[in-house]
């Protein structure tokens, strides 16, 4: 009999990865269209302007919001219910969002102490990767035991 949970498996993740990719799309558009509406105060610790136009919001010619915007739609991709089913993906998903949440710390690490400045546009894309790190590594541990039919918490 086929496990009727299959078709939910990395749901979570999947979910969480949208997310990251829709807040990341959105900051790349911002970014481009050189407007001021993120939606975020201007003044203060919290200024995200300041934050997504310093120095540090690139790598070279490279736009964070363009790398957090490949990042998440990789990410997406690899957490979709389907790539889920494909084992050989597990250790790319966790090296993966393994990677993204130590940039997201970096990435903190240089508004608190260089720029002194905290964007929450960014605080959400940081929260999305820590939170994708969590479901994939608990979706990575719970699919062995749901294939063999298994509840993963109990002895």
């Amino acid at each position: 009999m086929a496990d009727r949970s299959a078709p939910r498996i990395g749901l979570g993740s999947f979910a969480v990865a949208l997310s990251g990719l829709a807040i990341a799309a959105y900051l790349t558009v911002e970014h481009y269209v050189s407007s001021v509406t993120l939606a975020c105060p201007a003044t203060g610790t919290i200024n995200c302007a300041k934050v997504t136009t310093s120095a540090w919001s690139h790598v070279g010619p490279v736009p964070l919001a363009v790398l957090g915007l490949c990042f998440f739609a990789a990410m997406t991709a690899l957490c979709a219910p389907s790539a889920w089913r494909v084992r050989a993906l597990a250790p790319i998903r966790i090296a993966g969002s393994t990677a993204g949440v130590g940039f997201a710390i970096y990435l903190v690490w240089v508004e608190l102490f260089r720029l002194d400045a905290i964007c929450l546009w960014c605080t959400a894309v940081h929260a999305c990767t820590v939170v994708l790190l969590a479901t994939v590594l608990w979706t990575t541990g719970a699919i062995p035991h749901r294939l063999k039919g298994q509840n993963p918490r109990t002895p």
